[in-house]
């Protein structure tokens, strides 16, 4: 498995992907409303990606494979059931109790930064605020175990303990991934498995990772439009992204918001 380590220039311009990228969901917090549509969501984000920030929405025309049909809308809005890859649509609005799931990837200057965050929809539920906090556990819990030295097994074993010990199943089919100026590549970071075992982190490295954490079964399955994802039982599920880069002492979270305090 060849992994590319990142020089000094091409970690500056993924820190200036990553800051921008995390600006766009700080901007669209304030829109998420019960009656807006995801469909008005993806143009406001897609405006201010290309009008403000002056970057690429890298999602918008991404064909990762062969038969797929490009994906269609400038940002991935998963309300609810859906795991991951929600197209936006003006035939889908947002209703109290909703939760949603809002994933961002800008290019600026040819490097990408991808992140995503969940929104609530008026008052949480009981149900949903637990699982969506225990879900952003499982993401810093992971990145507790970036450094040099350590496993990317190390990383799926502290998510999976934690969801599974919470009585959630996580999603095996869609993972982390090496990021650059490319969008997806090596490695893969998924988000279960055993300590000691996988790729060696090092210092240069940079990836996602991102827990996609259900409420009911682990399983999933694609609708017809061969990018939405939903769980097979129709529980809810939840999601968190953040882009990192290993440092010679740790990890950098290279899209954390203002909100954020990771200890």
């Amino acid at each position: 498995m060849a992994i590319r380590l990142r020089d000094s220039d091409e970690i500056e311009k993924m820190r200036i992907a990553g800051r921008l990228a995390a600006s766009v969901l700080d901007m669209i917090g304030t829109h998420i409303r019960p009656g807006v549509t995801t469909e008005e969501l993806d143009q406001i984000c897609h405006r201010f990606i290309v009008d403000d920030l002056d970057c690429i929405p890298a999602p918008l025309n991404y064909t990762n494979s062969p038969g797929i049909p490009p994906f269609p809308k400038s940002i991935c809005t998963s309300v609810n059931q859906v795991v991951c890859h929600g197209i936006p649509s003006d035939r889908k609005k947002l209703k109290k109790g909703d939760t949603l799931n809002i994933d961002i990837t800008v290019i600026k200057d040819g490097y990408f930064g991808d992140t995503s965050k969940m929104f609530f929809v008026g008052p949480p539920t009981v149900e949903a605020e637990r699982l969506i906090r225990i879900t952003q556990e499982c993401l810093y819990k992971g990145i507790e175990q970036v450094r040099p030295g350590n496993h990317l097994g190390d990383i799926g074993y502290a998510i999976q303990k934690h969801a599974e010990s919470n009585h959630y199943s996580v999603v095996r089919e869609f993972c982390g991934h090496g990021i650059s100026d490319r969008f997806h590549e090596e490695p893969q970071v998924v988000h279960y498995g055993k300590r000691g075992t996988g790729l060696e982190i090092k210092a240069g490295m940079t990836f996602t990772i991102e827990p996609m954490i259900n409420r009911g079964k682990r399983h999933v399955k694609v609708l017809a439009d061969q990018w939405t994802v939903v769980t097979k039982d129709h529980k809810l599920s939840a999601q968190w992204e953040h882009t990192l880069l290993v440092t010679t002492e740790g990890v950098e979270i290279l899209t954390l918001r203002d909100e954020e305090q990771v200890s």
